[in-house]
């Protein structure tokens, strides 16, 4: 029962799909971080279905990656774009730390913000539009969902924090931080051999690139904004898709060369 509650609260908080709701508790939130990755695989089943009715209904290039581009977001709520556009506030006022965080609690959205969010959905949608209707590659960016949840769960449990209030320093102190590590560490591996064992060199370059953003996350978290935040958390996600995607499209094609 604590399970079914776990992952309930989990898909509560990271996606607007509909799951019964529990009251928030010490037992319940403590692995709530281990079932993020189950929102991803989700998210992969949602784009291996659309592609299969793509692929059926023949479906223009354009529309097929419109469903790609979409799906993510419509599933989530887009709580971590949310994270991103206030990232991107921050990042260009060029303050000092304290300032920054301000920013990010800031409710309000500056011109950086939707400069950032729109340039983030063209370019993710310009790249889905490159993917051919298979459903190799629809497995393959499922995955890609969930291994960018597990360094993203894995960054609020071992980065440190900037604030001892909000709700990332809830989850932080609710987790069992030491066996929720290993176990999305755990994830992590397994998901990036699946990824490398299906698409061998694209696989590969696109594990790289999410662990070139992890540790960009660590860098800026700490050296920018005096620790780490939700809000960074949900900038890293997006950063991390966007690059992988970037990484598959680009070994793709030049292995097709």
């Amino acid at each position: 029962m604590t399970f079914i509650q776990t992952v309930a609260v989990a898909f509560s908080v990271f996606s607007r799909l509909p799951v019964p709701q529990f009251q928030w508790n010490e037992k319940n939130m403590r692995y709530m971080l281990c079932a993020f990755p189950l929102v991803g695989a989700f998210i992969g089943l949602f784009l291996w279905l659309w592609t299969l009715l793509s692929r059926t209904l023949g479906f223009s290039a354009i529309l097929y990656a419109a469903g790609i581009t979409l799906i993510p977001v419509l599933i989530t709520g887009g709580i971590h774009l949310d994270g991103f556009c206030d990232t991107a506030d921050a990042l260009a006022s060029h303050a000092e730390p304290a300032r920054r965080r301000e920013i990010l609690k800031d409710p309000h959205s500056g011109a950086f913000a939707i400069i950032g969010a729109c340039t983030y959905m063209l370019a993710y949608f310009a790249l889905a539009a490159e993917l051919k209707a298979e459903p190799s590659a629809a497995l393959v960016l499922g995955i890609m969902h969930i291994l960018s949840r597990t360094l993203s769960g894995i960054s609020v449990i071992s980065f440190p924090a900037s604030s001892s209030n909000g709700l990332l320093a809830g989850f932080r102190q609710s987790a069992e931080k030491k066996l929720s590590f290993v176990l999305l560490l755990v994830t992590f591996v397994l998901a990036a051999a699946a990824i490398i064992l299906l698409s061998r060199q694209a696989g590969a370059v696109m594990v790289f690139a999410a662990l070139l953003c992890f540790l960009c996350l660590f860098f800026i978290s700490k050296k920018l904004f005096g620790g780490m935040s939700g809000d960074l958390a949900g900038w890293f996600l997006q950063l991390a898709e966007l690059f992988m995607l970037a990484s598959f499209i680009l070994i793709e094609k030049v292995i097709s060369l």
